[in-house]
């Protein structure tokens, strides 16, 4: 089934052209957060490493891996279910909880963060943990400032109901004991 709904998404001239503005907004938005700010920063010199601890090193990969993966799965549901993209300029017209949403309601959010420490790590750079730090301080103020009154504005009674249900950052674990 899964299957059938990708093939019709494709074989649209709309779904095409959301698909590319998907990958135009991709390389724009969190393209410059991840690649294009943190590259600037470790090649500029300026920015401060924190000691060289050799193979300590490594462990920053799994980080990059999985939130740029978390990342990619989080765009292709706005693209897939959403029918949008994550720029607020093209924001998805239908409300996203499935795949990594029925978890927390800012996992792009949490992705891109988890790429940054996980850079952090790898080239030693405090300059790109600032800038986690940085993005993460403006992702909380645009999150409880513009989006979720976007959203409750937007989708009314079940965005309400999914904000009780579904942590703003982390997952929420209830028992089942209730």
């Amino acid at each position: 089934m899964y299957t059938l709904q990708v093939t019709a998404v494709f074989n649209s001239a709309p779904a095409v052209m959301l698909l590319l503005r998907s990958v135009f907004f991709t390389f724009l938005l969190p393209g410059m957060v991840t690649v294009l700010i943190p590259y600037w920063l470790i090649s500029s010199g300026g920015a401060v490493t924190f000691s060289n601890h050799g193979p300590i090193r490594y462990f920053g990969w799994p980080l990059i891996v999985i939130g740029a993966a978390g990342l990619l799965w989080c765009i292709w549901e706005f693209f897939a279910e959403g029918r949008g993209t994550l720029a607020p300029v093209d924001p998805p017209r239908h409300l996203v909880v499935r795949g990594l949403y029925k978890y927390v309601r800012n996992p792009m959010y949490v992705a891109v963060v988890t790429v940054l420490l996980g850079e952090s790590i790898v080239f030693t750079s405090t300059g790109v943990l600032t800038e986690a730090g940085i993005f993460i301080a403006l992702a909380y103020f645009f999150v409880v400032f513009y989006e979720e009154p976007t959203l409750r504005r937007e989708f009314g009674e079940s965005y309400e109901r999914y904000l009780q249900t579904v942590g703003r950052w982390l997952p929420r674990f209830r028992s089942k004991t209730t």
